[in-house]
């Protein structure tokens, strides 16, 4: 004869029964709070299925976010693998003053650096109620970053970046206060009106002069170089600016003809070393080259790496003029993107840098690898 059940007994503050209030081991597994049920009848006298919940009553404790969500936020909101875009930009143009990297250079890649995140945190900021309605997922309209958190973040990045810039000279100082006022103003005003692609091309050239000026202490030698990364940059941006609706065929076979013509110039054209760097080529001394231009070995270097920068960038354009939809029109805007750091490396190479230039392409391979991260998958480059 089976003898009537317990009561339950509750504990007070419990959210749900403890473990006296199921069966026991001799009916079935014992139902404790978010466990699961083995063979044997529930709470309610119905068989449960192996392994599946069993809901309790009681209110759900609230869970903290942990910090690995949080860390993504910041690296989907910063755009961490275009991170490795930015150093070639002042490299390049230490390169073009004829002058070796040194730790004012490296001062200058820590001020694009920051001034490059700061202008990636405003853009989200300046773009929230717009990506609420086409980019729900982003870091802000999802609400896993809060809209005064990233402005503040674009303001300590905007000034950690001058100061950096102050660190490596009055000529980068004076161009570091241009490039983040650039910045600010195509984020805040220019970037849908039809300054925007100049506004961020300017952005580009003036992160190479940056670089010039922290090494060489000028700018005049290294114009020619920026003048061709800001045109690429104009390039990209235009594609850019239809990346959600698509529709575009002119901007993406623009930009491929603009790569084109610019693979020809860099790989084609030799710059005029400085008159310092020229002297110092004298016969049978160990040099850059005369002045003629780079030796042949830098010329075949700038030729491959032409020839990379053509492939990464060319490819998707022609698949975006060719179906403008918004998914390869943002492969596009990525692969231009990814396409700046092997034009880095070609333009230090035509300056007769050859060290300077392997250096920058090292980081092609190195961008991949990070972006292939599982915590940096979602991270969109654009």
């Amino acid at each position: 004869m089976n003898r009537p059940a317990a009561p339950a007994r509750h504990t007070p503050g419990a959210t749900g029964p403890t473990a006296a209030d199921g069966p026991t081991a001799a009916d079935g597994a014992t139902v404790a709070d978010g466990a699961t049920v083995a063979d044997g009848p529930t709470a309610a006298g119905r068989p449960a299925r192996v392994g599946v919940p069993v809901p309790l009553p009681g209110p759900v404790p609230r869970t903290s976010r942990p910090r690995s969500g949080r860390a993504g936020a910041w690296a989907e909101l910063l755009r961490l693998p275009a991170l490795f875009t930015v150093p070639g930009d002042a490299l390049a143009g230490a390169a073009a003053t004829g002058a070796r990297p040194g730790p004012r250079t490296l001062l200058a890649i820590g001020s694009s650096l920051c001034l490059y995140e700061a202008g990636m945190a405003l853009n989200d900021w300046a773009d929230r109620a717009e990506d609420a309605a086409e980019r729900p997922h982003r870091p802000i309209p999802s609400g896993r970053i809060r809209p005064a958190a990233a402005l503040t973040a674009a303001g300590a990045l905007t000034g950690a970046g001058l100061a950096l810039a102050a660190g490596a000279g009055r000529p980068a100082l004076a161009v570091a206060g241009p490039l983040a006022a650039t910045v600010w103003a195509y984020d805040l005003a220019l970037k849908h009106t039809p300054a925007g692609p100049a506004a961020m091309a300017a952005a580009r050239a003036l992160d190479l002069l940056l670089g010039a000026a922290a090494t060489g202490g000028g700018t005049r030698a290294a114009l020619p170089c920026a003048a061709l990364l800001g045109t690429h940059t104009l390039a990209v941006t235009a594609v850019s600016r239809r990346e959600t609706t698509g529709g575009s065929v002119l901007a993406p076979l623009a930009a491929l003809a603009t790569t084109g013509a610019l693979t020809r110039l860099v790989t084609h054209r030799r710059t005029r070393l400085p008159a310092g760097r020229r002297a110092a080529a004298a016969p049978g001394l160990p040099g850059p080259g005369r002045a003629g231009g780079p030796p042949r070995a830098a010329g075949v270097l700038t030729t491959a790496l032409g020839a990379a920068y053509a492939a990464t960038a060319a490819r998707p354009y022609l698949h975006a003029a060719l179906n403008p939809s918004p998914p390869l029109t943002q492969r596009a805007v990525g692969g231009g993107i990814r396409a700046t750091i092997p034009l880095q490396a070609a333009l230090a190479a035509r300056s007769g840098s050859a060290g300077t230039a392997l250096l920058v392409a090292a980081l092609i391979p190195a961008g991949r690898m990070f972006a292939r991260r599982a915590g940096m998958r979602k991270v969109s480059v654009t």
